[in-house]
């Protein structure tokens, strides 16, 4: 389904749930993170846990697809304005719908589906980033709150299980933007902390000019060895879960510290490579994570 039928569907019946339920399992079961998390989740938390991510896809879609060039932050509005409307409006989208039911359901905290919203119009109107906290800023109110909302869901409220969270989602976010450095950038985003840029002598002019070299790499290092640190503060949190949660997590978590390890293999260059994991390069990691005891 493209960005734009996403953002302008439409509930025929606002009161038929299965409805608005088969409209988050479509839209979410096209993204290969939800494939897995599907496959390890209860039957009883699939159609909930399908209901977050299609809303948070589709407020990411808003920020970054190009169906949405030029509306960006006024569909971003809308969506938030939807949300602000849950308990007092028929819903006009089926995964408000949804999302509706697992609200009240798990007494989801709506302030955190906010802060993934906000998120998405900071990445709209910010595309550089001065600091390393305002970068984790980002992260805080784009990644975390979805892992977050998932223990909720699945029964943990305890803040020390929620920091390990945290760690592993901002942890997540932070690998993604060092991997596609080169696709961020033909979107005019550059996500390494202009601090960092001076520390090293490197320039964003040297990154748009593709130059790859030993200040580049030992800047790429720096940041991958500092998001290493934030894996590591979440190594703690499978053992603090019962055995199918675990396994999704640690999964998440060996994840992304092999696409880590594939850019330092690669000589921290992701200018002209993208260290894609293919589901290939996912059976062992699955195996490692259901074998660990």
């Amino acid at each position: 389904m493209n960005a734009l039928d996403a953002y302008a569907a439409r509930l025929a019946d606002p009161s038929d749930l299965g409805e608005a339920q088969d409209f988050c399992l479509r839209l979410a079961s096209e993204r290969h993170g939800f494939d897995m998390v599907r496959r390890f989740a209860s039957r009883r938390l699939r159609s909930h846990i399908a209901a977050l991510y299609a809303f948070a896809r589709i407020a990411r879609d808003m920020s970054a697809d190009p169906a949405h060039e030029g509306v960006r932050a006024q569909r971003l509005e809308d969506w938030r304005r939807q949300l602000s409307e849950l308990d007092s409006r028929p819903p006009e989208h089926p995964v408000f719908a949804a999302l509706g039911r697992a609200v009240r359901e798990f007494s989801l905290p709506v302030a955190l589906l906010d802060d993934i919203i906000a998120a998405c119009l900071q990445d709209v109107t910010q595309s550089r980033y001065r600091t390393y906290d305002e970068l984790l800023g980002l992260c805080r109110r784009g990644a975390d709150p979805v892992g977050r909302l998932l223990f909720i869901m699945n029964g943990y409220r305890e803040e020390s299980v929620l920091r390990y969270s945290d760690a592993l989602c901002s942890g997540l976010l932070m690998t993604r933007f060092w991997r596609d450095l080169s696709l961020d950038l033909k979107r005019d985003h550059v996500y390494i902390p202009e601090e960092d840029f001076q520390a090293f002598g490197y320039t964003e002019a040297d990154l748009r000019m593709g130059v790859c070299n030993g200040k580049f790499r030992e800047l790429m290092k720096f940041e991958i060895n500092r998001t290493r640190a934030l894996f590591e503060q979440a190594r703690p949190l499978p053992d603090k879960l019962p055995r199918l949660l675990a396994w999704q997590v640690r999964l998440s978590w060996y994840g992304g510290r092999e696409t880590l390890r594939r850019i330092r293999k690669r000589g921290f260059d992701t200018i002209t490579h993208r260290p894609l994991l293919s589901r290939w390069d996912w059976l062992p990691l699955i195996l490692r994570a259901v074998l660990k005891p």
